[in-house]
């Protein structure tokens, strides 16, 4: 995976997603966003666009990838205060979340309205999560050792393969140069007896950097589920607290040899200890590993060619235990090695042609059928600029040991006009495999399932006014050949490609600074349907709330920084026939900090400030009314 050097690194604003709509959709909604804080005083709405990178796996700021793409950096992270994945994406624009209880709990992520598979997760450029399950880990992934996170919307299987459906999930880890050599700690504590600590090395310069950290989280937790036995949630009654306990670590590395040549490397590990309401059957504790180490060499044998060389392998793994007794285990290898070339043609003219091969292996207390595949994919990419056009084309083969070839590809096309108004529109296509689980389990598995099919359009505008930056997009995604349970015989049920989805969104987001306030809003209008024959036709697909708006305010008082989130989610249904209705709900978050120095904060943040009681998962239980102080050292 490419990456730009630090030195193109620009300040971000809030947020920043370049987003995509047609503009007679977008100005009513547009009213109910800014019709108050549009007439206030506007200081300085002007920032300059993020590096952008997984939405054409090449370089690009923000306003000139004809993706829709939000970034999140460190500077961001630091000042929502934000300690979880969950907490850093709920609320970006077509992000929906799903969480069976506290911290530690597995928890599910719907990118504009796709099912949790749907969402290619990479970290360093290395794909991660269970082939078994095929989801992410993201209750494991520590926020103290991200540097960014790019979220880019929309299919990219033509650049990536399997997968990216819904879009492309990127987290970068750390790799700060600073020079000397510099410490940063965190310390923190809050509700539940929870306590943090997080703590790292820093050196470099325009040469090379080394960055090192470690970091512990530990809490009591509550009670994450009311279950029912027979009827729904974890099916037991175990109204116990369940804890969790992480441990992470860290390593980055790099050096330019010269100006043509540079080698980086990246680990890193999280270990996670979690209670859950369990039975003797389905174990009540879960031990996991998340692992990924990445070695990346980079070379520009000529001057418009950049070649590069990457290895990796990622491990996703889980021990499952009833009190202490073990009970099972399931475990994920992937391994990875891919070859990009960037040339560029003249000014505004570039190919991409690379190669990449991916083994998944799992080990696992159960026999499986088959224990491996291999996937071979060919990527050609053009990127073109022509005046106030911008081009996009796209297209990918992928060669699978278990379903054979598969072909996808991207088509996008942007105009700005003089005014700073920007069209977009595009199209393109995307798959995803079937999982270990659902291709070889004992007894369920069926080997003969193909890939699941999309088709995605969007179109759009974005632009600046005197309030600050605004952006839109419409889309639609239809998928085909999902997979789903069906009965075959009066005892035997077998995953086949039976069902299909029609998925149509709306996404608006604004930023300003408006009266010292750095403001941020968006608005996700969502209707995922389930197009399948049979009773539930017509159904909303579960656990994807129909809106979701989020509003950031924060503001700097000399050495005192204040600022809140207000988050509501719509309703949603638990399950495909739409029977148990999750109710909407407001979450009202709140943070503070005060700078003892340029390097030293103490920071506090409630959240749920109301205690609301809600649930995103039918039976789990979510956290309520949450205290967190934070010393932080950072120079």
């Amino acid at each position: 995976m490419q990456t730009p050097s630090d030195s193109a690194w620009r300040p971000v604003s809030p947020r920043a997603p370049t987003l995509l709509l047609a503009a007679p959709l977008a100005a009513p909604l547009w009213t109910l966003l800014w019709a108050a804080p549009v007439l206030a005083q506007v200081d300085d709405p002007t920032t300059l666009d993020p590096i952008v990178v997984t939405a054409t796996r090449t370089a690009q700021t923000a306003d000139e990838t004809l993706a829709s793409v939000s970034v999140i950096d460190r500077a961001e992270i630091d000042r929502r205060q934000s300690k979880t994945m969950s907490d850093l994406l709920r609320g970006l624009p077509g992000v929906a979340l799903s969480s069976n209880g506290g911290l530690g709990a597995s928890s599910s992520l719907f990118l504009r309205g796709t099912n949790s598979g749907h969402t290619l997760v990479l970290i360093d450029g290395i794909k991660v999560g269970s082939a078994t399950t095929g989801t992410a880990p993201w209750e494991n992934i520590p926020v103290d050792q991200i540097e960014r996170v790019e979220v880019v919307r929309g299919p990219r299987s033509s650049l990536y393969g399997s997968e990216a459906v819904g879009g492309v999930i990127q987290i970068f880890t750390r790799r700060e140069r600073i020079e000397p050599l510099t410490p940063r700690l965190s310390l923190g504590a809050g509700s539940r007896n929870r306590v943090r600590a997080s703590g790292g090395l820093s050196v470099g310069n325009a040469d090379g950097w080394l960055d090192a950290s470690l970091g512990f989280e530990q809490s009591a937790g509550f009670d994450a589920c009311r279950g029912e036995p027979f009827v729904g949630g974890c099916f037991v009654d175990e109204p116990d607290d369940d804890g969790y306990t992480n441990q992470h670590g860290a390593l980055s590395a790099g050096w330019r040899f010269s100006d043509r040549l540079s080698l980086e490397g990246d680990f890193m590990r999280s270990e996670g200890d979690v209670d859950f309401d369990g039975s003797a059957f389905a174990g009540n504790r879960n031990k996991t590993v998340l692992q990924v180490a990445r070695l990346r060499a980079r070379a520009q044998p000529l001057q418009p060619w950049i070649s590069t060389v990457e290895v990796g392998r990622s491990w996703d793994q889980s021990r499952v235990f009833f009190e202490d007794a073990f009970k099972d285990r399931f475990d994920t290898r992937r391994d990875h090695l891919g070859w990009q070339n960037d040339i560029q043609f003249g000014a505004g003219q570039q190919v991409t042609l690379g190669i990449d091969h991916r083994r998944d292996e799992i080990t696992t207390k159960t026999a499986y059928e088959d224990d491996a595949r291999d996937n071979t994919g060919y990527y050609g990419q053009y990127l073109g600029r022509f005046g106030n056009a911008d081009l996009q084309l796209s297209l990918r083969q992928d060669e699978d040991s278990q379903f054979g070839g598969h072909g996808t590809g991207n088509a996008a096309l942007g105009y700005g006009f003089a005014n700073g108004l920007r069209l977009t529109a595009s199209v393109g296509t995307a798959f995803k495999a079937p999982t270990f689980n659902e291709l070889y389990y004992p007894g369920f598995g069926n080997p003969d399932l193909d890939p699941e099919q999309s088709r995605s359009a969007e179109v759009g505008i974005s632009g600046a006014h005197r309030w600050g930056r605004w952006s839109a997009n419409l889309y639609q995604t239809d998928i085909d050949d999902l997979i789903a349970t069906t009965q075959v015989t009066p005892t035997l049920y077998l995953p086949e490609n039976v069902d299909r989805s029609r998925i149509r969104g709306l996404e608006l987001w604004t930023s300003a600074t408006l009266g010292g306030w750095i403001m941020d809003a968006n608005l996700t209008l969502l209707d995922p349907r389930n197009e399948s024959s049979g009773p539930d036709k017509g159904n909303l697909l579960p656990r994807r709330p129909q809106q979701t708006f989020q509003l950031d305010a924060d503001r700097q008082f000399g050495r005192i920084g204040v600022g809140g989130t207000l988050f509501v989610s719509g309703r949603r249904f638990d399950e495909a026939a739409n029977q148990t209705r999750l109710d909407g709900f407001s979450l009202v978050d709140l943070r503070a900090d005060y700078a003892f120095s340029d390097a030293l904060r103490l920071q506090a943040r409630v959240e749920n400030l109301f205690d609301e009681q809600y649930e995103t998962a039918a039976y789990f239980n979510q956290p309520g009314r949450t205290l967190m102080f934070t010393l932080l050292y950072q120079p």
